[in-house]
């Protein structure tokens, strides 16, 4: 099945709820407020969250923390996952521009979920591939990704695209205090030149 990166349309939004109240969620840390907080945001103003999703020039409101407090927007977007154009999952990128390192609250640049009844068919790890040529295309050198220390499936993922272990750590609170694990990817042409 051909995977591809959908940038987030209106046609395609009902899909998109179906997943969610079946119980999936982009948000892999709280995956049921995740889900829940979209739903609301998708009946409240369709055309604005799908809007908040696109978001490359950083211009949606400041982003709410689980502890209650703000930070500034960094530019982001996130993609629908399709295999053969049925939704299959998402993923999403976030950088700060001019360089390839993010704030200490940010976990990492690119984030990806797949529905769970479908996982382990290759789709996460197309949908990666697709997003890191994204990612060099807006000029970073190298993504850091993190996932739970427990995910075995998304670290296979990670180092099958070339990852590299940097570090083993517990997630801050905020993010549920969780052993997690950070990898990084490095631009071809820049593992070529190191």
């Amino acid at each position: 099945m051909p995977v591809t990166l959908a940038k987030p349309t209106p046609d395609r939004l009902a899909d998109y709820v179906a997943e969610l109240e079946q119980g999936w969620s982009p948000n892999t840390v709280f995956p049921e407020d995740g889900a829940r907080e979209e739903l609301a945001q998708i009946a409240a103003d369709p055309a604005a969250f799908l809007a908040g999703i696109d978001d490359p020039q950083a211009l949606g409101p400041p982003v709410p923390q689980p502890d209650g407090s703000v930070i500034p927007r960094l530019p982001s977007f996130r993609r629908w996952v399709l295999a053969d154009e049925v939704l299959v999952g998402g993923i999403g990128i976030r950088w700060q521009p001019g360089t390839d390192a993010l704030p200490p609250h940010v976990l990492g640049h690119i984030g990806f979920s797949i529905i769970p009844r479908i996982q382990g068919r290759g789709y996460a790890r197309r949908a990666l591939e697709l997003m890191l040529d994204h990612a060099w295309a807006l000029g970073l050198g190298s993504v850091e990704l993190t996932a739970h220390a427990d995910n075995a499936a998304s670290q296979a993922i990670l180092v099958a695209c070339q990852g590299q272990l940097q570090e083993r750590f517990t997630t801050p609170v905020a993010w549920g205090a969780r052993p997690a694990v950070r990898y990084r990817i490095t631009r071809p042409d820049h593992r070529a030149a190191g």
